[in-house]
């Protein structure tokens, strides 16, 4: 049987269908049209386009374009070889070993291709006509989810994500590649955080959030935290759920104490204090009359400041001592309110930025609880994501439309804007060098404030799309 470009696939007399998808061996982009009368189970008349198409390194996606379910082939049967003309390679010297028939078996077993960060096709900048305009340019991109990403966090040689896939990925930016990725969630994962001291990393997805040791690989979570306060060893069910179970509440923010001795959960309209050394709920702050939705944490004197902003449209202050236990409420209200729901908070010293979904960026002075600046019409959207550029008093905005602007934070003037994405911006995260972006678009997407690029290398090899 011979298919175009001069590819020919050899004997396969006896060899069922699967067998054909599963071991093919060549990384082979294009079409091939096989008559499949060799092929166990299938009748002889039809004939099968099989695309194959590179979705990763040494991995191959193969669709047929006929209707003949691939259910009623028989069970793998004998290796088959595939080769370009002229080439002696093996399926040994590949990597089939990573596609295995339980790709069939459903969504939740389907492997995942490898992520790789890769120079940016064309730079991105953003800069305004300000006398103290900031360029911004987009150096590298991060693909390897298969859906929306949700969250971000980095350091200066890790960055974490969690998307709608169902999974979290822990990339080296170093190497421009992809660690690890940590299956198994029930949902959407919404939030994630490192903690660099311990290796440990945190993922949130609807009322749970695991905690991995990723010194141990992918298969290492630990423990799972419920929103209700109960620990389990491991991973909890890692099953498909669209639900959250009855006194359980949604985690839509997660943050640790500088130290890593604590995690401050927003679950429902309160947040959960953990005792880390412990793994054992500590605490909680009650106050809000809805879900609380972002979370930041400073220090005042010898305690931890936990500012918390809600979909009641209100930022609480509370004063946590250490070793807090039982329920305590906040010390200040932040007023005026938002008008509508607040999505993300971000803190430069004394001073607290709050964005929210009537599109307005606010301006805070934590000594005296003031509003300092209200920045109406900030975006023409959600305002979903805040921080700061390294290093500067820059701010960074980041709204659903997928725009990005850049303001002045001393006097709130605007420093210029660019269309980062092609849709929503979810999450922001900064290290001392980079800005990270999130996106409904499936990509995370680096950024340098700077002439110069981040500490990135371009891998060896990358995904192509």
């Amino acid at each position: 049987m011979t298919g175009v470009k001069g590819v020919e696939v050899e004997s396969v007399l006896n060899c069922s269908l699967i067998d054909f998808k599963t071991r093919c061996s060549q990384l082979y982009t294009g079409q091939i049209e096989i008559s499949v009368a060799g092929f166990r189970g299938i009748n002889s008349s039809n004939k099968v386009s099989l695309a194959l198409s590179l979705i990763g390194p040494h991995v191959l996606r193969v669709n047929r374009g006929d209707t003949t379910a691939l259910s009623d082939a028989t069970p793998p049967g004998s290796p088959v070889m595939l080769r370009r003309s002229g080439s002696t390679r093996s399926t040994e010297e590949n990597v089939f070993s990573r596609l295995s028939t339980s790709t069939l078996a459903g969504e939740n077993s389907r492997p995942q291709d490898k992520g790789y960060i890769t120079p940016a096709r064309g730079a991105i900048s953003a800069s305004g006509s300000s006398s103290k305009s900031t360029t911004l340019v987009c150096t590298h991109t991060a693909e390897g989810h298969s859906r929306a990403v949700l969250a971000v966090h980095a350091t200066d040689t890790l960055m974490l994500t969690g998307s709608k896939d169902r999974t979290a990925k822990l990339w080296d930016l170093g190497r421009g590649a992809e660690l690890l990725t940590l299956p198994g969630h029930p949902s959407n994962v919404v939030k994630v955080a490192f903690c660099p001291r311990a290796q440990l990393a945190f993922t949130v997805s609807q009322s749970t959030v695991r905690v991995w040791d990723t010194r141990r690989g992918a298969d290492a979570c630990i423990k799972t935290l419920s929103s209700s306060g109960l620990t389990t060893s491991g991973s909890a069910a890692s099953g498909r759920s669209s639900d959250v179970m009855c006194r359980e509440h949604q985690i839509n923010d997660i943050r640790l104490a500088p130290d890593g001795s604590s995690l401050f959960c927003a679950a429902g309209n309160a947040v959960q204090i953990w005792d880390l050394r412990r793994f054992s709920q500590a605490g909680r702050l009650s106050g809000h009359q809805a879900p609380v939705m972002a979370l930041a944490l400073t220090k005042d004197s010898e305690n931890t400041l936990v500012i918390s902003g809600s979909k009641d449209h209100y930022i609480k202050i509370f004063e946590v001592i250490e070793d807090a236990a039982g329920i305590l409420t906040p010390k200040f209200n932040l007023e005026p309110p938002h008008y509508d729901g607040i999505q993300s908070l971000t803190l430069q010293g004394s001073t607290l930025f709050s964005g929210s979904r009537d599109m307005c960026i606010k301006k805070w002075d934590l000594h005296t609880k003031q509003l300092k600046h209200s920045i109406n019409a900030a975006h023409k959207d959600w305002v979903c994501a805040l921080d700061f550029i390294p290093g500067t008093d820059t701010l960074v905005s980041g709204c659903r439309a997928g725009f990005l602007k850049l303001w002045q934070s001393d006097t709130c003037a605007s420093l210029g804007e660019v269309r980062a994405h092609s849709s929503a911006i979810n999450a922001i995260a900064t290290n001392t060098s980079s800005i990270f972006t999130a996106s409904n678009d499936s990509a995370v997407r680096v950024w340098s404030s700077t002439p110069h690029a981040p500490h990135l290398t371009r891998p060896g090899r990358h995904r192509h799309r």
